[in-house]
């Protein structure tokens, strides 16, 4: 789940707990530092006028991939407008603001003329943009036109031109298995060892798995969540219904395994790109 910031005013702090408490997120009473310290969150709705947000983010702005979406919300809560990342999550976190009343004003050219976005797209296909410079002449193509959408499958050599958006799935699921009372740290340097291992990044992970015996152990969970991802923990039932190629101690427990029956049981071609390695006090597997 996204986090967001919500800036505002003293005068605008009523309408910020409105907002809090229907989307959640974290109140930040307006300073001047404000805005540099929730440009790093994911998005900032700023509860205010919308020139006072353009100036104070004007230093802040980097790279539309990097910057987190930038929502305006004026004081009377009337309007939601997203001046930064619509297609970045701005759009989507207007439109969920109309779920308390508040109009989503959406400026961004896909949308105002009912035509969807290479963006939008990857998100709906559970896939990340890999030639991002490419969304500049494909997203203008499509106010003109449909685009089709072509699934190859490999292996193969794609020789394509600046104006081709290239997806690749995020479809990796990373099975985590680990002794009691691990730490975060432990389990996020693990994650990082094992998926450099198959030349993979964290933004090729679908989700973290384990089996749910490990529920509550506080270093799965906060990894997880270090990273922007989530973590399912799959029934003992399914984890036995699975055969994993490597030993496991759990065995002594009534459990085939945990890290690689976990990431086969949510993967979609079950197949192991990394079998269980171990690293201190967590097992990784990755599955495909």
């Amino acid at each position: 789940m996204a986090e967001i910031a919500i800036i505002a005013f003293g005068r605008g702090l009523d309408g910020a707990r409105k907002i809090q408490g229907f989307i959640g997120g974290e109140i930040i009473p307006y300073t001047r530092d404000a805005f540099k310290h929730a440009f790093k969150f994911d998005a900032v709705i700023a509860v205010m006028a919308a020139g006072i947000a353009v100036r104070n983010i004007a230093s802040l702005v980097r790279d539309k991939w990097e910057d987190p979406a930038v929502v305006v919300v004026d004081s009377g809560l009337n309007f939601a407008i997203p001046i930064l990342g619509g297609h970045h999550g701005g759009n989507e976190l207007a439109r969920r603001l109309e779920g308390m009343g508040i109009i989503p004003v959406i400026t961004t050219a896909t949308e105002v003329m009912g035509k969807v976005s290479v963006e939008s797209i990857a998100k709906a296909l559970g896939s990340r943009i890999v030639n991002r410079d490419s969304t500049k002449k494909v997203n203008t193509a499509l106010l003109e036109k449909d685009i089709e959408v072509l699934c190859v499958k490999g292996p193969k050599i794609l020789l394509v031109d600046d104006d081709v958006t290239i997806l690749k799935r995020n479809g990796l699921v990373v099975g985590i298995g680990t002794n009691r009372g691990v730490s975060t740290k432990e389990v996020t340097e693990a994650v990082s060892s094992a998926l450099s291992e198959v030349d993979a990044g964290i933004d090729d992970v679908k989700c973290f798995a384990s089996a749910a015996l490990k529920n509550d152990e506080k270093g799965i969970i906060e990894a997880a969540a270090s990273f922007g991802k989530e973590v399912k923990f799959v029934p003992h039932e399914i984890i036995n219904s699975i055969k994993a190629p490597t030993s496991s101690k759990a065995k002594a427990i009534g459990l085939n395994g945990v890290c690689e029956p976990a990431a086969l049981a949510l993967s979609e071609e079950k197949e192991l790109l990394l079998k269980k390695r171990i690293y201190g006090n967590v097992t990784i597997a990755i599955a495909r």
